[in-house]
């Protein structure tokens, strides 16, 4: 649908993430060579370079997201301009189905037009992140890199076991919405039961999704909490033995937040992706019959 837009929006999206790795050297060269320098026309060098990178990194940022929300209004809105017609065509002026056509329309192509505007070039610009702290703290020093990074596998490994789960939760719930607007649709007395024990099935649903939605984000923030005490342990006992620099931790440390940011967001694409999939078939299933 979005065509070549979503070349250039994961282009784009990837120069905001060379942006944003350039101040880790910018961090390192400052605490190394200019405090110890003592040259105050250096620091002043470094820190106007440093400004000019942030400012540089918030404007693409910003076409960035304006981008993205064009894409996903765009797609929203052919979506439901297509939809709707189909719905005309097969039920004209009747009743049947309008509250399963509503739900539809409405929170479910919002759901898929903001997948199709932001997830991909997200993806990308998340990838070019994490593959760039990488590279750079394996060169800088990779002692310290295994240490740090080897929290950041667990993560990989864990997110599709629980995702499997969490999406046969979704599909759940999405059928059981569907129903709940074509039984209030339905105007009925005999329907008022029927509403109760759907509205008491989604409610048990989301706390099951909850749950395990939850476990999975708690498990993952304690992994991301062990690097950097990694770092500053490691790293600590490696500048006590005169093997590292201390700009070297300080820039690890900021690598690893930055590091550990994106894999979260990569972490999360996968959890959107899926649940997108689950709810385009659902669509395409209510399009096709």
């Amino acid at each position: 649908m979005s065509e070549w837009h979503q070349v250039a929006v994961c282009l784009l999206a990837v120069c905001v993430a060379v942006l944003n790795l350039a101040p880790l050297e910018l961090q390192r060269r400052i605490v190394n060579e200019v405090v110890e320098s003592r040259d105050v026309s250096m620091l002043v060098q470094f820190g106007t370079a440093y400004v000019v990178l942030i400012l540089l990194h918030q404007a693409v940022k910003y076409v960035l997201w304006i981008y993205q929300s064009w894409i996903t209004e765009s797609a929203s809105l052919y979506t439901r301009r297509h939809l709707l017609t189909l719905h005309e065509e097969r039920n004209g002026d009747a009743a049947d189905g309008n509250g399963r056509a509503v739900s539809i329309v409405g929170s479910e192509v919002e759901k898929l037009g903001g997948f199709v505007g932001e997830a991909l070039s997200g993806a990308c610009a998340n990838g070019a992140m994490l593959l760039g702290v990488a590279i750079y703290m394996f060169v800088v020093e990779p002692q310290i890199a295994i240490f740090a990074l080897g929290f950041l596998v667990p993560q990989v490994v864990l997110t599709p076991l629980l995702q499997r789960r969490l999406n046969r939760l979704i599909e759940e719930r999405v059928g059981l919405l569907r129903d709940l607007g074509d039984e209030i649709s339905d105007h009925s007395v005999e329907t008022r039961d029927q509403c109760k024990s759907l509205l008491t099935d989604i409610y048990k649903n989301r706390m099951r999704f909850f749950i395990l939605k939850f476990a999975m984000k708690s498990a993952l923030n304690l992994l991301n909490a062990m690097g950097p005490l990694t770092v500053l342990l490691f790293g600590g006992y490696l500048a006590m033995q005169g093997e590292v620099q201390l700009g070297v931790i300080v820039a690890f440390i900021s690598g690893f937040e930055r590091i550990s940011s994106p894999l979260r967001e990569l972490i999360g694409f996968y959890r959107v992706a899926a649940q997108a999939n689950v709810q385009h078939r659902l669509i395409a299933d209510w399009m096709s019959k």
